[in-house]
């Protein structure tokens, strides 16, 4: 027989996912913690060693509260990515300014948010996390295609847009790459107005010329 105020007959659900308040620290900025949290996590440990509960525990909450506010751990990484990457993000903004001069200013944007050494840091992770797991490389593709090559290939007024973005990325994916990730030298120490000169007219043929 149930006890008092157990399976009371009516008594509304709590919404799946959300823990007892008593569970853990909901509070404003509940949130924002966890996010913040998940994106140490990742960096730290990386997509396969960081874990629902783990997160939980550095953002001093309930992992049901994890799930509630971002879901999977897949979900949770998508968030902490589009966090870590919104500056690279507003690479298709750079479109309004016209198509003079538009793959220099790609590569300048994009060479400068991986010289920054704070966005450096969260991006390394990030990269890291993708090359080696396939979860984590999916949806860092989809965070890509979505929120930047897409909005680029519908700026874009030549043939096979979508196809010219993708070449655009990858030139300077490949840069991240080699300069910031592989450290290949001379490139790794070359300066970065020379990298913007020599990359700039290949951004600007994949994304201007007919």
């Amino acid at each position: 027989m149930s006890g008092p105020g157990e399976g009371t007959a009516g008594a509304a659900p709590r919404r799946r996912g959300r823990p007892a308040r008593s569970a853990g620290a909901e509070g404003p900025g509940a949130r924002e913690r966890i996010l913040a949290a998940a994106r140490t996590e990742f960096a730290e440990r990386g997509y396969d060693k960081t874990s629902i509960r783990g997160i939980a525990k550095s953002a001093q909450v309930d992992p049901a509260l994890v799930h509630h506010y971002f879901g999977t751990k897949e979900q949770v990484f998508g968030a902490a990515i589009e966090v870590t990457m919104e500056p690279a993000l507003h690479l298709p903004d750079l479109l309004a300014q016209g198509a003079d001069g538009i793959g220099e200013r790609f590569a300048r944007y994009f060479i400068g948010i991986w010289e920054n050494p704070v966005s450096r840091a969260s991006l390394l992770a990030v990269v890291r996390s993708a090359v080696t797991h396939d979860t984590a490389a999916k949806v860092l593709r989809g965070v890509v295609l979505r929120r930047m090559l897409e909005r680029v290939a519908a700026e874009l007024a030549v043939p096979e847009p979508r196809f010219r973005a993708e070449l655009a990325a990858s030139q300077l994916v490949g840069i991240a790459m080699l300069r910031y990730v592989i450290q290949v030298e001379p490139l790794a120490s070359a300066d970065t107005e020379e990298i913007v000169r020599m990359v700039a007219p290949t951004l600007q043929r994949y994304l201007t010329e007919a």
